[in-house]
């Protein structure tokens, strides 16, 4: 991410005017925010700084705008049906208010996008309700793909992208600072639930995920509505958060980054995501027949979590090591400021991905050692159950 920051030359003036802005672009500029070119949106990277916003999350609360992300409603008579030909997830076992965390495949057994699906209930007339969240870069190439193997006949699909704000609320005190907003109870709504409720007398879709590792509600409100709420959770003291700490949060809990850790190249065995892989439970879905070869085959690849060693950072792209030869690339890499060393994720030879296993990072030209750790590299004691 390359930062694009106000009152720059005029060039860096003339790349921000192209980009999509959010209903809370105004208020991150109140706030004397840095800004970066993300997804073709101008999106705040940091406010207080990285560091302070990442501590604020994990000890109290803090709050994204996320507004550039994909927002479609979907309705229709068996919707979650045509839904389980797209995602190699078992969709049948879900309950109205309850969501799944999977992803959408080619024929080739590789990740179009991860996405979030929630249903929300199925109405008089037999028809189902659906949210689907998806990542802002992917918005528009997800759309196509849904349009393209929905029965459009029997299935209604709003794109609410450019008119949702979405504000990620997260950290230990993240639920009660929602909760003084909001007259419906919070506090029987499990990991990966929601619900619809009012905020300020206004409707409003509240799910309890998000991607830091900490418990909290991403809530996604009208415009108008959302710049209130943004407003009341600052007057409350939660901590403005940009796309800075929102990366080293996730990558702390080991969360993946499309187009950096997964891509249409990438299946989620190889990604560690076979747990969205119910082969067992489902009937057929696209490259199905990839996943079924990999599980029987075995990868060639897999991707590992890595520790290195002092304050060598092992950024996106360096290469990994063994025994002098290049076998693999880091994907994501920080230094984590919960753990105070530095993390990174990376796709090794499977013979190579054992925990503990020795390798090294070049970093600037110069090897450096790194071994195999466990995944997550942080995991939060305030998360809810699902």
């Amino acid at each position: 991410m390359s930062a694009v920051a106000h009152g720059g030359n005029p060039q860096d003036r003339a790349a921000s005017q192209s980009l999509t802005r959010t209903p809370l672009y105004q208020m991150g500029v109140e706030l004397k925010a840095r800004f970066t070119s993300f997804g073709g949106w101008e999106m705040p990277i940091q406010y207080s700084g990285i560091t302070q916003e990442h501590h604020a999350v994990r000890n109290t609360a803090g709050m994204f705008d996320i507004s550039h992300m994909g927002k479609f409603t979907l309705q229709g008579k068996n919707l979650i049906s045509q839904l389980e030909y797209l995602v190699p997830s078992d969709l049948s076992r879900l309950q109205p208010g309850q969501a799944q965390y999977t992803v959408l495949l080619n024929p080739q057994g590789g990740i179009i996008d991860d996405i979030i699906i929630y249903y929300q209930d199925t109405d008089s007339a037999g028809k189902q309700n659906l949210v689907i969240i998806v990542n802002a870069s992917t918005t528009d190439k997800d759309k196509q793909w849904l349009l393209a193997h929905l029965d459009l006949d029997v299935v209604k699909f709003q794109d609410l992208s450019q008119d949702k704000i979405l504000i990620a609320v997260q950290g230990p005190t993240a639920t009660h600072s929602l909760q003084s907003l909001i007259s419906a109870d919070l506090s029987p709504i499990k990991a990966f639930g929601h619900l619809e409720t009012t905020i300020f007398g206004k409707h409003a879709f509240l799910a309890r995920t998000g991607y830091t590792g900490e418990d909290g509600f991403e809530v996604m409100v009208d415009s108008s509505v959302g710049i209130d709420l943004w407003q009341s959770l600052y007057d409350l003291g939660v901590v403005p958060c940009g796309l800075g700490c929102r990366d080293t949060l996730r990558l702390e809990a080991a969360m993946a980054l499309y187009g950096q850790d997964i891509d249409d190249t990438t299946t989620p065995l190889e990604a560690g995501l076979g747990w969205l892989v119910h082969l067992d439970t489902k009937g057929d879905f696209i490259g199905r027949e990839v996943l079924i070869q990999q599980k029987a085959q075995g990868m060639s690849r897999k991707l590992v979590g890595l520790q290195t060693q002092g304050r060598n950072i092992a950024r996106h792209g360096y290469p990994v090591l063994s025994s002098d030869q290049v076998v693999g690339e880091v994907t994501s890499g920080t230094l984590s400021p919960t753990l105070g060393y530095p993390i990174a994720l990376a796709y090794v030879p499977t013979q190579l991905a054992t925990l503990k296993q020795q390798l090294d990072v070049e970093i600037r030209g110069k090897a450096y050692p790194a071994v195999v750790v466990k995944r997550p590299f942080y995991r939060s004691k305030n998360r809810v159950p699902n």
